[in-house]
């Protein structure tokens, strides 16, 4: 305990609590700080100045990161007959109709996405109070109800990260691993800040971001420019 209170007030001492950074400033300042003896991940939090309990404030999408995330999603697929063959084909992880449908209501979700074919939204939407908290539900608006399920499958094993906003305004994601190179990490957190700056609703009045901040596993969040979410 001692050594890890050590390297956190280490890993703090490099950072101007005052100041918010540029983007690549943040990412060399969270690398560097990620020194962890397992290859922690790089998450971006946002708190948008929105209301997620109003509809037309909800802000939810989609995004493929250029560098991926550095890590294997397991997939889920909801299909029937040459579609779920199609998913099987595409390496989806768990392929089921009534039966990944029992699966779910006990309790077992050893997934990480789920992708559903449209006729199966029926018994998807069954499920809204299991997979909806672990925003996990399906949604055409984010490519994850879809008949081209071979394509949400190689979206979603090769880097496309879902972001939605919680209570609070409150929008978090991870983005890659310590062990990217710093234009990777640099690459991957505009990326997601284009997409979240594309997914603004209609609902969203004033000063829609509020603050931006970096971070790694285990080390201390560094603050980004608000302006640089915009160019």
């Amino acid at each position: 305990m001692a050594f890890k209170g050590k390297r956190t007030k280490a890993a703090r001492a490099t950072i101007d609590r005052k100041k918010t950074y540029s983007i690549d400033e943040a990412v060399a300042l969270v690398k560097s700080n990620a020194t962890a003896k397992f290859d922690e991940t790089i998450e971006i939090a946002m708190n948008l100045a929105v209301d997620p309990r109003h509809a037309d404030q909800m802000v939810r999408g989609v995004v493929n990161l250029p560098s991926g995330s550095g890590r294997s999603a397991r997939v889920a697929v909801f299909a029937r007959d040459a579609k779920a063959e199609e998913a099987k084909k595409a390496g989806a992880d768990i392929v089921g109709a009534e039966d990944l449908m029992e699966q779910v209501l006990k309790g077992d979700i050893n997934f990480d996405r789920v992708i559903a074919t449209p006729d199966m939204m029926a018994i998807v939407g069954r499920l809204g109070k299991v997979l909806g908290p672990r925003g996990m539900m399906p949604n055409p608006k984010v490519g994850t109800v879809t008949q081209n399920v071979a394509e949400a499958i190689g979206a979603a094993k090769g880097g496309a990260v879902e972001f939605r906003v919680e209570k609070a305004g409150i929008l978090h994601a991870g983005i890659g691993k310590a062990s990217f190179d710093e234009a990777a990490i640099g690459a991957n957190v505009r990326a997601f800040l284009k997409a979240v700056m594309q997914a603004k609703p209609s609902g969203a009045k004033g000063g829609y971001l509020k603050k931006i901040s970096l971070t790694s596993t285990m080390g201390p969040g560094i603050v980004i420019d608000i302006s640089e979410a915009s160019t």
